[in-house]
C-alpha cells in the first residue's frame, strides 16, 4: 500500500509542477510591478477601504496581507479594511485550484464570493467599531502613527523567488496528498469526510481553526481537503477567509498591543466561521 501511495502522490505532484511554475512567474511579475501602488491605493482609500481592500486582497496572494498589516500597524488603515484584506486573501488557494484545474468557473465564483464576503464583513466591523468604540479608536491610531512602520521586501530576484515559492508549494501538497492518499486508502473517504459535515458548525470551526495557522500550508491543506472531497464549501471557505497567510505574524510583530491584535484574530474567526456556517446552510457549491 506504501508504495502504491507514494507512486500516486508523485504522480500527481509532477502533473502540477508546470502550472505552479507559470502561476508563480505571472503573480510575482504582477506583484512587483503593482505593488506598492496597491499599498498606497488602500492607505489612501478611506470610506471606500474595505471594498478596495477586499478586491485587492484576492491577489497577489499572502504579500498584500502583509503589507496591510504594516498600514494598520502604522494607523493609515482602519480594523475594517485591515480584516477586509485579510478575509479576501487567497494565499497558496489560487495556485493550488489552478494547478489542480479546478475550472474557471470555480476559481472565479470562489473569489468573487471571497470579495463579496471580505467587504460586507469589513464595513460591518466599520460600523461596529465607529458605533461603540470611536473614541478609543481614535486614540489607538494617533498611537500607531507615532510609532511609524517598514515595509521591506525579502530582496530575492524574480527568478529565485518563483523557484523557492514552487518548491516550496510543492514540498507542502506532497506531505498533504501523501497523507490524504493514505488516509483515504486506510479509512475511506465517506468516513473521513463524515468527520467533518456529521456534526453542524464543528467542520467550519476546525478548518478556521488551521485557517489561522500563519503558513502557507493552512490554505493548501484546505484546499486540497475540499479538492478532494473531505470538506464541504462551508468548511472550505471558513478555512480560506481566516487564513491571511504571514499578514498575522506581522500583525503582531509590527503592531505591539497584543489585546488588540488578539481581538481582531477573534473577529476574524468568529466572522469567518458564521459565513462558513451560512454558506453550508444554504447549501452553496462552489
Amino acid at each position: 500500500m506504501f508504495l502504491d501511495v507514494l507512486k500516486d502522490t508523485v504522480l500527481d505532484c509532477l502533473k502540477l509542477l508546470p502550472f505552479l511554475l507559470v502561476t508563480y512567474a505571472l503573480m510575482e511579475a504582477i506583484e512587483r510591478k503593482t505593488g506598492d501602488r496597491l499599498a498606497d491605493a488602500i492607505a489612501k482609500a478611506g470610506k471606500s477601504g474595505p471594498i478596495l481592500g477586499a478586491l485587492l486582497g484576492v491577489f497577489p496572494q499572502c504579500g498584500f496581507s502583509a503589507a496591510a498589516s504594516n498600514l494598520y500597524s502604522a494607523g493609515l488603515i482602519n480594523m475594517g479594511t485591515s480584516l477586509a484584506v485579510f478575509m479576501s486573501t487567497s494565499d497558496e488557494m489560487l495556485p493550488v485550484f489552478i494547478a489542480e484545474q479546478a475550472g474557471a468557473g470555480t476559481i472565479a465564483k470562489l473569489l468573487l464570493a471571497k470579495v463579496l464576503i471580505a467587504a460586507v464583513s469589513g464595513y460591518l466591523v466599520v460600523f461596529m467599531i465607529r458605533r461603540f468604540f470611536s473614541d478609543k479608536e481614535k486614540a489607538l491610531i494617533d498611537h500607531r502613527k507615532e510609532h511609524g512602520h517598514d515595509c521591506s521586501d525579502d530582496g530575492h530576484g524574480i527568478i529565485a523567488e518563483v523557484l523557492i515559492r514552487t518548491i516550496k508549494t510543492t514540498a507542502i501538497i506532497f506531505a498533504i496528498t501523501f497523507c490524504l492518499n493514505a488516509i483515504m486508502e486506510g479509512v475511506g473517504k465517506d468516513q473521513l469526510s463524515a468527520l467533518f459535515g456529521d456534526v453542524p458548525v464543528v467542520g467550519e470551526m476546525a478548518a478556521a481553526l488551521v485557517g489561522l495557522i500563519p503558513n502557507c500550508a493552512a490554505s493548501i491543506l484546505i484546499s486540497q481537503l475540499y479538492l478532494s472531497g473531505v470538506i464541504g464549501s462551508g468548511a472550505m471557505m471558513s478555512g480560506l477567509l481566516v487564513s491571511a497567510g504571514v499578514g498575522m505574524l506581522v500583525l503582531f510583530e509590527e503592531n505591539h498591543n497584543l489585546k488588540e491584535n488578539l481581538t481582531i484574530v477573534g473577529v476574524l474567526y468568529a466572522i469567518s466561521v458564521a459565513w462558513g456556517v451560512l454558506i453550508e446552510a444554504s447549501g452553496i457549491v462552489f
